[in-house]
């Protein structure tokens, strides 16, 4: 990816999706929200030794209202009540993370919040750790892990996952110890099926799973409930669509949360360069067994081993197909490349579909760059090194605003499209070379 171009890794949230959610909010219930919040990370400040409570953006995404907890240094936010709102410009990309805005780092979360108060101020306190990450030490990164669209890579994060539920229910510590043991022996057996996964892994472990692990603490559930939330989170996850992006907000939080009811600082011996497998393997004095096939298929067979197996294959055989048709629409027939040029981005990392070589398939995406904002609901291929974009040919040219099969491109001035004759390729183009200039 270039230099120039900021990365925002979001869930694309549909407010009609989110079910026992609030569809309205009021000036008074966005300040009670930020009280709850506040008083949570007072709570829990010893967690990292900092403050999580700090400048926060809630947007409303339909309107792109802004709810703040504070004034910006530019004054463009103005004072309702003990709430600051605005309008969100058009440019910046409406997403779960953390932005840079009008002099200040802010959090960002779209509205509405849940409707539940441990799942809301899980998420303040998710999107509240990447504001501070940098400061911790940890680089914000969404490495790819391609490995976990893939059958093998597939069924062994499965069965970790299988396994980390099991060790959640644990009644003893000696039960604990064995779940936690062959949860690790199908990490370490992944990671010796695809070069280079451990590392991928890691990556978005430190920045995804370390940011979810916080959520989980300073969300103030009891016993009972952390362990059925994040029991129901990882059956939640096996629905998604793909897990190349999304596995880590359920791997590290139970590692960390039963690491956590051993020690309470933990988390601030790691830096942004521990390996997590080899510390929890440490942490929790796990010996791995050998990891042959024939060990790992053994185990399996306490956690649903052969029905994922099966259900993995059937999979397999579909996303073939879907990939020849991506395949078909954005490689091989006539397509619209775009470059980027500072580009900003968000998508749902749940649905992403790797292409081999070629790069992924974002079913949904918004881009914003400086010809303009790209919207897509019905796929775009991101080139393996984030340099450019492809979508289907345009179907229709109003002027400054372009559309095709499930996209919408808006224009900057200076900026059009021309047809290449050679093999049927749009491309995008300043308006001065099109006319010569």
């Amino acid at each position: 990816m270039r230099q120039t171009a900021i990365f925002i890794l979001s869930f694309f949230l549909c407010i009609q999706s989110l079910a026992g959610q609030v569809k309205t909010v009021s000036i008074d219930s966005i300040s009670t929200f930020y009280n709850e919040f506040k008083t949570e990370s007072k709570k829990n400040i010893e967690l990292w030794n900092k403050d999580l409570y700090g400048p926060i953006l809630l947007i409303n995404p339909k309107t792109r209202a802004i709810f703040a907890n504070e004034a910006d240094e530019n004054g463009i936010l103005k004072a309702a009540g003990n709430v600051y709102t605005g309008v969100l410009p058009d440019k910046i990309n409406i997403a779960n993370t953390a932005v840079d805005w009008n002099g200040k780092r802010w959090t960002m979360i779209m509205l509405p919040l849940p409707q539940n108060k441990y799942n809301r101020v899980g998420l303040l306190a998710h999107e509240s750790f990447h504001r501070i990450q940098p400061s911790l030490g940890f680089e914000l990164s969404n490495a790819e892990n391609n490995h976990l669209d893939q059958k093998e890579g597939r069924v062994y994060l499965r069965l970790e996952l299988e396994a980390l539920k099991k060790a959640l229910k644990s009644v003893s510590e000696k039960e604990l110890q064995g779940h936690l043991t062959n949860a690790l022996t199908f990490r370490k057996y992944r990671h010796n099926l695809y070069n280079g996964s451990n590392v991928s892994e890691n990556l978005l472990e430190l920045n995804e799973g370390m940011a979810e692990f916080t959520g989980v603490i300073i969300g103030g559930r009891n016993k009972t409930q952390s362990e059925a939330f994040l029991v129901d989170g990882i059956n939640d996850f096996f629905k998604n669509a793909t897990f190349v992006r999304s596995f880590a907000y359920y791997t590290v939080p139970v590692y960390g949360y039963l690491l956590y009811n051993k020690d309470k600082n933990w988390n601030k011996k790691m830096t942004g360069k521990t390996d997590l497998t080899d510390y929890f393997i440490k942490a929790f004095n796990i010996t791995i067994p050998d990891r042959s096939n024939n060990t790992v298929t053994k185990i399996s067979d306490h956690y649903n081993g052969r029905i994922i197996s099966e259900e993995e294959t059937k999979r397999e055989e579909k996303k073939k197909k879907l990939i020849a048709e991506y395949k078909s629409k954005l490689i091989e027939n006539p397509h619209f490349e775009i470059k980027f040029e500072k580009m900003n981005v968000s998508f749902d990392p749940r649905n992403i579909i790797p292409i081999e070589d070629k790069g992924t398939v974002y079913p949904t995406i918004r881009v914003t760059g400086k010809w303009g904002i790209l919207t897509v609901e019905n796929g775009a291929l991101m080139s393996p090194n984030w340099d450019k974009i492809s979508i289907s040919n345009p179907v229709r040219i109003e002027g400054e605003k372009i559309s095709g099969d499930g996209w919408v491109l808006e224009l900057t001035e200076g900026y059009n499209i021309e047809k290449k004759e050679t093999n049927g390729n749009y491309m995008l183009v300043k308006s001065d070379i099109i006319s010569g200039k």
